[in-house]
């Protein structure tokens, strides 16, 4: 099958999601590209927008094929650049063609506004489109409000859009609940995770917790999205319950990390000679933090599939996170759940997994926590690649078959 991923966002600017979906159907043997229009931001990345190549670039990814082009955004014509966004889609699709031939499916990545765009493709090339949803509720709140306004233009465009796609993939099934204000719930949709790398986050076997100091891990950005501020709370109150038995350090990493801001609240929260911080690292990096530590706690208000999550899991830690994080990720034994912005109950569920798997080794008695095997056992069942991969390819060959019978 030949298929060509659009993502609404893409390098620099993110994209790893599309990335890892498009290496995972190349894997099962589809010819499989991406074709990318990056808008740039003056205010986001002066140098990015300035050094950048005008024109069409071509280039391979991990062993997939990118055509790209960037477009200077205008500062503070969001509807103007949308409009231009979508038509450098189309002039970047018709020169794919001419190169390639016309693939059999769409898939886009984020209907605002790869979606948006495969919609006239779809039209004009009488082929089927396919988008995998990934924005939360905040990321649209943010932009359009908390309710929906028959004055904001973006959302009638996108609608329709949404209704005439041939699937809706989101990769949580809360985002259609959630959205649901917006957008309504009248299109086909079916719930497929994101993919998780399982072979380069394995799992790894570690020390006993006794006679040596436990890890908490974060990895997050800094932002009032992510939690930090419950967090460090939640860790200071985690360290005088169990001061007796561990010895406790949070280890946390992302953008801004390691920032005045951030160290200050560690510092308000009495934490901060217990906090090492490292800043945003790359996949490398994330995972020697994850094969060191013992706990992953996420604080965050909200989220859509929260990767880093799987990941962790993935290397066999057990997670503390808010209700924000899926039903998909809230694996039994392995991924604890506790209410946004409750302190307490993130402290007391820190200490109990802590504590759990700590008198678990020492004492050999029941763990309530999975083992690290059976947790990451459970993430491959859920997102690994050949798993994502077939729902994927299963979900194409049903829409391109449907498509032809129309």
């Amino acid at each position: 099958m030949h298929i060509i991923e659009i993502p609404s966002f893409f390098i620099p600017y993110g994209g790893e999601f599309c990335l890892e979906q498009a290496k995972t159907l190349q894997k099962l043997g589809h010819e499989v590209r991406i074709l990318s229009v990056v808008q740039l931001s003056l205010k986001k990345d002066v140098r990015s927008f300035v050094s950048l190549p005008f024109g069409l670039t071509e280039y391979q990814e991990n062993d997939i094929p990118i055509l790209q082009s960037y477009m200077r955004g205008i500062p503070l014509c969001v509807r103007r650049n949308v409009s231009r966004w979508v038509r450098n889609v189309h002039k970047l699709f018709r020169l794919y063609v001419e190169k390639y031939g016309v693939p059999d499916v769409i898939h886009a990545h984020c209907m605002k506004w790869a979606g948006y765009a495969s919609m006239f493709l779809s039209h004009e090339y009488h082929i089927p489109y396919v988008v995998t949803e990934h924005l939360s509720l905040m990321d649209l709140q943010e932009e359009f409000g908390t309710e929906y306004s028959p004055q904001i233009w973006q959302i009638e465009w996108l609608k329709r859009a949404y209704r005439d796609a041939d699937m809706v993939i989101p990769v949580a099934h809360e985002i259609v609940f959630a959205t649901q204000r917006y957008y309504g719930s009248d299109y086909r949709w079916k719930e497929i995770s994101n993919v998780v790398d399982t072979a380069f986050f394995y799992r790894v076997d570690k020390q006993p917790m006794k006679g040596r100091t436990a890890i908490v891990c974060c990895v997050a950005d800094f932002t009032y999205r992510k939690g930090y501020d419950i967090l460090f709370k939640a860790f200071a109150k985690c360290r005088e319950v169990v001061g007796d038995t561990l010895r406790l350090e949070l280890h946390i990493a992302g953008k801004n990390t390691q920032s005045s801001t951030c160290k200050q609240m560690a510092s308000n929260a009495e934490i901060e000679d217990f906090v090492v911080a490292y800043g945003k690292m790359d996949r490398e990096g994330i995972r020697s933090l994850l094969h060191r530590s013992d706990l992953f706690v996420l604080a965050s208000r909200s989220e859509v599939q929260p990767l880093v999550v799987l990941e962790a899991m993935s290397t066999g830690l057990p997670v503390v996170a808010t209700t924000a994080v899926p039903q998909s990720e809230r694996i039994d034994g392995a991924c604890f759940v506790v209410e946004l912005n409750d302190v307490d109950a993130m402290a007391r569920q820190m200490c109990h997994v802590l504590k759990s798997r700590y008198f678990a080794e020492q004492y050999h008695t029941k763990d309530e926590v999975l083992s690290a095997d059976d947790i990451s056992e459970k993430v491959v069942e859920l997102a690994s690649t050949s798993r994502v991969g077939r729902q994927l390819e299963n979900v194409f060959f049903d829409v391109c078959r449907r498509f032809s019978e129309k």
